[in-house]
Order: structure tokens, then C-alpha cells, then sequence
């Protein structure tokens, strides 16, 4: 494939890795663990992968390493950075043998149900070392869920000699790779497990994890792109830009953003359902900001707004509960036609939410209704909120202008920032994070763990600084109701309010409201001072402060 000179320079960037995994190394383990919450339901359901210890790899004596073979398997959204940790693993295990081989299942995880893959070589890898997306053997959604999956996937990996298996996905996917590991172990079927953190809206973090990879890249691209709007907004100064953002379950992308950019306005769905805002709520905090500002002769301004707000309004919330519920049972799923289904919701939903549910403009309830994820979720990123918001605004401001109360103008331009950055260049950040990940999960896998997550603590400092080990997966675990019936899922991290990235957030956010602050990022930056290259994010930096 023909290169940009970009890609060509990039391409030999070397990415950086913790002193202790510059040489051979040993596993110190840590106390027993136990799931965050349901200790005895998840014990019960993973009791051959359940209280393992925290892994913390330390320089050791080298020893001789029999070949092996390993499996790879990338699984949901793209994000940046996919790609370098399939070269640190590729390098992990090749250090560790020369003659041990990597294996890429294709298009996600039904690639190891349906058998297609490609083996890496040098050349092969070579090719994609530092640059974005998943596109080296592509991904998918299926859900390890069935025993004839895990079955048909033990096949291929005999075949293939394959002792290990590493799965690169966010929460579901790596609840999919603990229920794998756990079921090869209980199998005594010798294969290990091994996943690694990866989504753009960095909710699949903890005590332990302290980002998923892929943010750091997303949030500056998105960035990038606000900041130039934010540029353009202030140039004209007759606009208001309404902005969507990833992040369907929590508000970290939205939030970083607002910290690298600083806007008129930026809504934090965990907040709103703190406080327990209504819709209507939300459109007079967003319209007493567009009247405040018009005071002062300035009609523009930015509103940055998460993909998933209209699920935290606490009456949406419930009324999306109930829906998911309704339309999990099985009559439900024989419904023909939109109508149907229509007329089944209203007729089984509580009063209550009906109420709610009537009160919403048609297109957002019908969407609300009929539109399914994979895993029996509301598709919020169908749902135009930025256009919904900027509608309601509009209308606000009309009768607030008949009362005699606004005498301003409001126009509105609408984007949302989704693909855009899921398959960027990776940043420094992420290019030496992702690496690392890969890298280390070799170790996990010479170690002979499995259930285990790959993790990289301490990345507010130096790359030779960070810290290398493993979680067992079933500490992130609790249950939750998922189409209509409790699993076992990782617990999804929000934004804490009383953490300080929102705390700085919040003590600057009517600042930015009234003044015009605008910061514009810039691209990311490969070359230069490393106060400029190699930095996490705001997020990441203030909470390690």
C-alpha cells in the first residue's frame, strides 16, 4: 500500500517500555482478590479464575523460554493504538523464542469461531507498527457467549498449537474473555486467556487500570477539532455549535474535552443525574447561557454534549429501564412492524413512564423504542441530541423573547464527533501505552496466567517508570441487569464528581460560560519538547496530582 511521508516517518518511531520489562522478569504476586461487588455470585459462577492475585512484574534472571504460540483477537469499536499492542505482543513473544508464532483471528471474535486468521511475520508487522486503526485483521461484535463457540474455538486452537489467547476489547469483551478463560480452565483444556483495556470513552478503568488505551489519541483528535470550530465560532460570532460526543455510558470524553478546550458550556451526564434534571432542566441551564452571553453582545458560543445525556435524565432513565425490559420478552421479538412494536410499549409500560414516554418529541421515542444494540441497549448515538437540545433551546428563547426577557439571536450549527477519532495515528501516549500492554501480556502469558487483564500503572511519569503486571479480570466484576436478566459484567467507571478532574472543571465552568476562553489544541504532536509530545491527559494528570 502507497505511504504518506507521515506514515513513513512514523513508522520508525520506537515505542518507549518500563524498565522492568526491558530484560527478563519475575511475577510477584500480591494478596487474594475478590470482585468489586456480588462476591459470592461471581465466586460462584468463575470458581476456577476467582481471587487470584494482582501480578507485578520485577527484573528477574533470564531463563530458557520452550517456543509457544499465541492468538489475538481484536473485539468491538476501534481505538488508537490497536495496533502497537499487537507489535509489542509480536516482539514480546518473539524475545521471549524466536521461533514462537503470533496468530491474528480475523474480523473479531467470530474469526476464532468460524477458523480465519493470518500468522504475523516481521514483513507483515512491520506494516503497521504506529498507526491507527484495526484495520491489520479488522474487528467485530460477536459475543463469546455459547459453548459451541468456545468449542469450536478450542478446535483451531489446537490446530494452530496455540497455548494462549489475548482478546483487546472494553468491558463486554473482556467479561467475554474472562467467561472463555474460565471455561477452558474449567475444561482443563490448557489454553490461557489474557485481556487488554481498550475503548475510546475511557470507562473501562479502576484502582487498577488507570485509562483505557485509545482515549488519550480520541480526546486530542476530538479536541483538535472543537478547538478549530471553537476558532471559527469566535471568528464569525453568529453561531452556537452544538457538539455530540462518544461516550453513550459515561461523560470522560466530553469531559477531558472541555478541559483541553475550555467551551461556553459542557454537560456532564453523571451530574445531571445527580441533581436529577429533567430534560427541560438541561435546556434552560444550556438557554440562560445563550441569553447571558447575548447581554453582553456575544451571540455564539460552544455546547459540548456526551452521546449518552439522554439516558442519565433520571425520567429517561427509568422509562429506558422499563423499555429494555418490556422488550425482552419473548412476544416482544415476534413483532413484524415499527407500529407493533409501538403499540406493544405502550400498552405494557407502567404510567408513569408512558407519560414520559408521550411527552418526547415522535422521532426521539420512536428511537428510544425500537432501536437495539447487540447487547439489548438504546442506540444513543442514533439519537440527535444536539439537535434535539438546540431545538429546545431555540423554542425557550422564543417565548423568553415575547416575555421581553432575551433580546439576542441564536442560530445553530450541529456535529457530532464519533469516527473521526477511533482510528487515528495513535499519540506518543498511546502508541508507548498500547505497546506496553502487548508487551506485558507476553510476560503474563510466560508466567502462566490466565483470566488475567494486561495493565500499565504509573503513566503520568516517564515510560521507565511505568509500572508492569496483571489484574485477574473477576476483580473488576459485579452483576448487572442486561437484557432483562443479571450477568456478570465489568463495572463500567463514570465520572466522579468528587474527583478532580470534574473539580477543576466545575470551579472554571461559569468562567468559560460568560468569557470566551476558547484554547485551541493544536493536532497531536509527534515531534518536539516532551512537555508537548509525551503528555497524558488533563484527566489522567489531575487525578494523579
Amino acid at each position: 500500500m502507497e505511504k504518506s511521508a507521515l506514515q513513513i516517518a512514523r513508522a520508525s518511531y520506537q515505542p518507549k517500555l518500563p524498565k522492568a520489562l526491558q530484560g527478563p522478569v519475575k511475577a510477584v504476586e500480591g494478596a487474594p482478590t475478590q470482585s468489586v461487588d456480588n462476591q459470592d455470585e461471581i465466586q460462584r459462577m468463575f470458581p476456577n479464575t476467582y481471587g487470584m492475585p494482582v501480578i507485578r512484574f520485577e527484573a528477574g534472571n533470564a531463563t530458557v523460554c520452550e517456543p509457544f504460540n499465541v492468538g489475538i483477537i481484536l473485539s468491538g469499536g476501534q481505538a488508537p493504538g490497536g495496533h502497537n499492542v499487537i507489535s509489542g505482543l509480536y516482539d514480546g513473544v518473539k524475545s521471549l523464542n524466536p521461533k514462537s508464532k503470533l496468530y491474528g483471528f480475523l474480523m473479531g471474535p467470530g474469526g476464532l469461531v468460524d477458523h480465519k486468521y493470518v500468522e504475523f511475520t516481521d514483513a507483515f508487522i512491520n506494516e503497521y507498527r504506529n498507526t491507527g486503526g484495526f484495520d491489520i485483521i479488522g474487528s467485530g461484535r460477536t459475543k463469546l457467549e455459547e459453548e459451541n463457540q468456545f468449542e469450536s474455538g478450542i478446535q483451531i486452537l489446537r490446530e494452530l498449537g496455540i497455548k494462549a489467547l489475548v482478546i483487546i476489547g472494553g468491558d463486554d469483551s473482556n467479561t467475554n474473555a474472562c467467561v472463555l478463560a474460565e471455561y477452558y480452565a474449567a475444561k482443563n483444556y490448557g489454553v490461557q486467556v489474557i485481556g487488554c483495556p481498550k475503548t475510546i470513552d475511557g470507562d473501562l478503568k479502576n484502582e487498577q487500570i488507570e485509562t483505557s488505551f485509545g482515549f488519550d489519541t480520541a480526546c486530542k483528535t476530538y479536541s483538535e477539532l472543537i478547538g478549530n470550530i471553537q476558532r471559527d465560532c469566535n471568528s464569525a460570532r453568529k453561531y452556537w455549535h452544538f457538539i455530540k460526543l462518544m461516550g453513550r455510558s459515561a461523560s470522560h470524553i466530553a469531559l477531558e474535552c472541555a478541559l483541553q478546550t475550555q467551551p461556553n458550556v459542557c454537560l456532564i451526564s453523571e451530574e445531571v443525574e445527580q441533581k436529577e434534571m429533567s430534560l427541560d432542566g438541561v435546556v434552560t441551564y444550556i438557554a440562560k447561557i445563550v441569553a447571558s452571553r447575548a447581554a453582553e453582545g456575544n451571540n455564539f458560543g460552544t455546547v459540548l454534549i456526551p452521546e449518552g445525556l439522554i439516558e442519565f435524565i433520571p425520567a429517561i432513565k427509568k422509562l429506558i429501564a422499563e423499555l429494555n425490559d418490556v422488550l425482552a420478552l419473548p412476544e416482544a421479538k415476534s413483532l413484524a412492524s415499527a407500529e407493533e412494536q409501538l403499540a406493544f410499549v405502550r400498552s405494557h409500560i407502567s404510567a408513569d413512564n408512558l407519560a414520559v414516554f408521550e411527552s418526547l418529541p415522535s422521532d426521539v421515542a420512536s428511537q428510544l423504542a425500537l432501536d437495539r444494540d447487540p447487547h439489548g441497549n438504546v442506540q444513543v448515538s442514533l439519537i440527535e441530541t444536539e439537535k434535539l437540545l438546540s431545538r429546545m433551546v431555540a423554542k425557550k428563547l422564543q417565548t423568553w423573547k415575547k416575555e421581553g426577557s432575551y433580546s439576542g439571536k441564536f442560530s445553530a450549527q450541529h456535529h457530532f464527533f464519533g469516527y473521526e477519532g477511533r482510528c487515528a495515528a495513535p499519540s506518543n501516549y498511546d502508541a508507548d501505552y498500547c505497546y506496553s500492554l502487548g508487551f506485558n501480556a507476553s510476560r503474563l502469558i510466560a508466567a502462566g496466567r490466565t483470566g488475567y487483564m494486561s495493565v500499565i500503572q504509573n503513566t503520568t511519569a516517564p515510560a521507565a517508570e511505568w509500572v508492569a503486571g496483571g489484574v485477574p479480570i473477576t476483580m473488576m466484576m459485579n452483576m448487572e441487569r442486561r437484557n432483562g436478566r443479571m450477568k456478570p459484567v465489568i463495572r463500567k467507571a463514570l465520572v466522579e464528581l468528587d474527583g478532580a478532574p470534574f473539580k477543576f472543571f466545575a470551579a472554571h465552568r461559569e468562567e468559560w460560560a460568560q468569557k470566551t476562553c476558547y484554547v485551541y489544541p493544536g493536532p497531536i504532536q509527534y515531534w518536539g519538547p516532551s512537555e508537548v509530545c509525551d503528555q497524558c491527559t488533563k484527566t489522567l494528570a489531575l487525578e494523579k496530582k
